[in-house]
């Protein structure tokens, strides 16, 4: 059955979030459209993504395509297609134009930005969300590596453990400001169309008050996000709320089977 003559049918079913708009994040090349489209004002940080192109065919094309857009090496190689799988998340650096020729398309190209080593993966739970730190590729110097060439690199954001408890230098573990996440996690729920989604997001330098949303993820894994549960059960009885369900006797979700993913 078409998911519009379902929900014809259905009317009181709650749609957490519907699957056209879940498709949009799916693309690397459309998932951060939404971000770059944002005009955010007085929130104490200014937030833009990095530049970027997506590149298909001839991977020996891919030198001139990087240089007719002016992108600067080192680059991060990642998978258009962003659908939760191993393969999605084999991303690569590289560090110079030879090495781009032994990528495997379809792929987006995005600029490395200096970030400090600390990457803050926003949570967003409905209106709600919550930050955590975690481990990031270093810094790279614009000479120091030119001729490594290319380097596979995990999911580092998912792989390493939360970086709340480490000594970080004071100012790149900084957590961005609240008021501009607020900000951010609002509009891009109303123009994603999304309820349950996570931004990983850098600030350049690793100090200052620029930010660059460098992926989005759908249902990703809430495990470390601390009282999870609590963020899920509060959300789900003011979805049931707003059906006019009866909430009385929700107090628990079961939200473990996603808490493992990404």
């Amino acid at each position: 059955m078409p998911q519009w003559a379902y929900r014809r049918s259905h009317p009181d079913v709650i749609i957490l979030d519907p699957p056209e708009c879940i498709q949009h994040v799916r693309n690397r090349q459309s998932m951060l459209q939404k971000v770059a489209e944002l005009d955010l004002q007085d929130c104490g940080g200014k937030v833009d993504i990095p530049k970027q192109i997506v590149v298909t065919g001839d991977p020996t094309s891919f030198a001139g395509s990087v240089a007719a857009a002016g992108l600067k090496l080192p680059l991060v190689a990642k998978p258009l297609v962003a659908d939760g799988t191993a393969k999605s998340h084999a991303m690569s650096l590289a560090y110079n134009e030879i090495c781009l020729s032994e990528l495997e398309p379809p792929l987006v190209l995005q600029e490395f930005v200096n970030h400090g080593g600390v990457l803050f993966k926003v949570y967003i739970v409905g209106d709600a969300n919550s930050v955590v730190r975690r481990f990031s590729l270093p810094d790279v110097d614009g000479c120091q590596h030119v001729d490594c060439g290319m380097m596979p690199f995990p999911r580092i954001s998912s792989a390493a453990a939360t970086a709340n408890e480490t000594d970080f230098e004071p100012r790149a573990a900084e957590l961005p400001p609240q008021k501009m996440l607020d900000r951010l996690s609002r509009e891009l729920r109303q123009k994603l169309g999304l309820r349950l989604f996570n931004l990983d997001i850098i600030r350049e330098g690793g100090i200052g008050d620029q930010y660059y949303v460098i992926d989005i993820n759908y249902f990703p894994g809430y495990g470390k996000v601390p009282d999870y549960e609590s963020l899920f059960t509060k959300f789900f009885v003011s979805l049931a709320s707003s059906k006019g369900k009866n909430v009385q006797n929700i107090s628990t979700c079961n939200t473990e089977a996603h808490a493992t993913r990404k």
